[in-house]
């Protein structure tokens, strides 16, 4: 199954590079590109992208704001949003992970990275690794100085729905860890522990495992630490 990728970046020649490299690949396509975050939403629903490589700071509608919207539209739950960014201590990304994205990129990544992040955002996982993802959200919402009055407490009531199982794979999935991972720290199999990450997903709202981290800081359930 061809993986259909949008380029969204403000910089005609990071585009034109991307495109040459995504189209090297016998299991992806550039289906569009655009220069700023309006266009990128517009495109995601027009030419049915799976994946989104999205610049932070563009021009007029930027990739919060677009990712916002695409997040925001039922008939684009399947598109998955990656984060362009060169790994600053922002809560503009902070935000973008609030917003639906499913992960970051740097932008001075390898080629074998950035085709790796696009199938692994393909297949609904965080990006790039979990520990990575886990690593950047957790030192993000720490510097904001995320403390019992940060809560959300919308969070906080809707992880109520969780079973005492799913709580635990999901403080383990916050934690950075694989379903295979959580399989051999719980005992189970790791088809049972993927069954609870789809379950606490659909229960919570959460569109992938980055998602779910951030849920997990943001309800309390795990507490941010600077390492």
């Amino acid at each position: 199954m061809t993986i259909r990728v949008l380029l969204a970046d403000d910089q005609a020649l990071l585009r034109s590079a991307f495109r040459v490299l995504v189209d090297s690949e016998p299991d992806m396509e550039v289906v569009g590109e655009a220069s700023d975050g309006a266009e990128a939403a517009r495109l995601a629903a027009e030419r049915r992208a799976d994946v989104v490589l999205m610049d932070i700071r563009m021009p007029g509608t930027d990739g919060l704001a677009a990712t916002r919207m695409i997040s925001a539209d039922p008939a684009l739950a399947h598109v998955r949003v990656v984060i362009l960014t060169t790994f600053e201590v922002d809560d503009y990304v902070v935000q973008s992970l609030r917003a639906g994205a499913s992960g970051f990129l740097g932008k001075g990544s390898e080629p074998d990275e950035l085709l790796s992040a696009i199938r692994v955002a393909a297949g609904g996982e965080a990006l790039l690794s979990p520990t990575a993802t886990k690593g950047l959200i957790a030192r993000f919402l720490a510097q904001q100085g995320a403390d019992d009055e940060d809560r959300d407490p919308a969070r906080a009531e809707r992880l109520e729905s969780l079973t005492v199982r799913e709580r635990e794979v999901l403080v383990q999935v916050a934690g950075g860890h694989s379903n295979d991972e959580i399989a051999e720290r719980l005992e189970v199999s790791p088809l049972t522990v993927k069954t609870h990450v789809n379950r606490a997903m659909a229960k919570l709202g959460a569109r992938d495992r980055a998602q779910l981290v951030v849920i997990a800081y943001e309800s309390g359930l795990v507490r941010p630490r600077v390492e």
